[in-house]
């Protein structure tokens, strides 16, 4: 067995650094969660799982919990209900000035979060529904329609038109072909665009805040109100949860859907 080459090897050791280091703090996340006192600590002094439990028995963590939950999945579909017919006309109408609708879909995303959530502020303040908790949901749907608005333009762009154009010569209209062949096609695109926007809804803090103040408190809300109050191991865990959620559904992605071409890569036929 030959020993590797220099060169491979130093590669070898750079990735297995940058692994560590992006490891490292949730490891001593999990570790502080994991501690028997009330105390933000590492390594933890006793283990106790009482600080998961917190998220589900206290009411204030519960209802968090479940406030967040509720909007990230109402604003991921908000997201995908937008993203799904910009990219269809995308794909099927090719124009110049057709990109500007591109551009109008991912400029919420590409502006700096603060800007965005002044935006809304303002927005929702004038139509007079500021505080008012759909608010977070539409907003956190506009803003990360760019999300499903790449995953949905991959999967389009992947699509052979020449099965089109068969269930065209069969009969089919375009109500029919979205239907039974478009659709079945783009469903992992979907999921994947879908799981993107709710894991980023999760974990948002400056929108939610901006435009629903105290009245609708999520999570990463109920984390920043915490803090006033002192450092807990329940925080940690909260993170840890968060952590773990966004691991399961890109593992999910992974899995059922193309994550190479989600993420970049191109195919070598291309």
């Amino acid at each position: 067995m030959t020993a590797p080459a220099p060169g491979r090897l130093a590669g070898r050791l750079f990735e297995a650094a940058i692994a560590v280091l992006l490891a490292a703090p949730v490891a001593v996340l999990a570790g502080v969660s994991l501690n028997a006192k009330k105390t933000l600590v590492f390594p933890p002094q006793g283990l106790s799982l009482s600080w998961y439990a917190d998220i589900l028995l206290d009411d204030g963590w519960r209802r968090a919990l479940v406030a967040s939950l509720v909007v990230a999945a109402s604003s991921a579909a908000v997201a995908v209900a937008i993203a799904l017919p910009i990219s269809w006309f995308l794909w099927r109408r090719v124009a110049p000035w057709a990109e500007l609708v591109r551009l109008a879909g991912l400029s919420p995303f590409v502006l700096p979060p603060v800007i965005t959530a002044l935006g809304f502020l303002a927005f929702w303040a004038s139509a007079g529904a500021y505080g008012q908790p759909f608010t977070v949901v539409v907003s956190h749907g506009v803003f990360l329609v760019a999300l499903p608005l790449v995953t949905l333009s991959l999967g389009f762009s992947a699509i052979d038109r020449e099965i089109l154009e068969a269930a065209a010569t069969m009969g089919a209209d375009d109500r029919t072909i979205l239907r039974t062949v478009v659709l079945p096609l783009m469903t992992p695109y979907v999921l994947s665009g879908y799981a993107f926007a709710f894991v980023l809804s999760l974990n948002e803090y400056i929108i939610a805040y901006m435009t629903a103040g105290f009245t609708l408190e999520t999570l990463p809300i109920k984390v920043f109100n915490a803090l006033r109050y002192g450092y807990t191991p329940t925080m940690a865990a909260v993170a840890v949860v968060f952590v773990a959620l966004s691991a399961l559904l890109f593992s999910l992605v992974a899995r059922f859907g193309d994550l190479r071409r989600l993420m970049g890569a191109l195919d070598r036929a291309e």
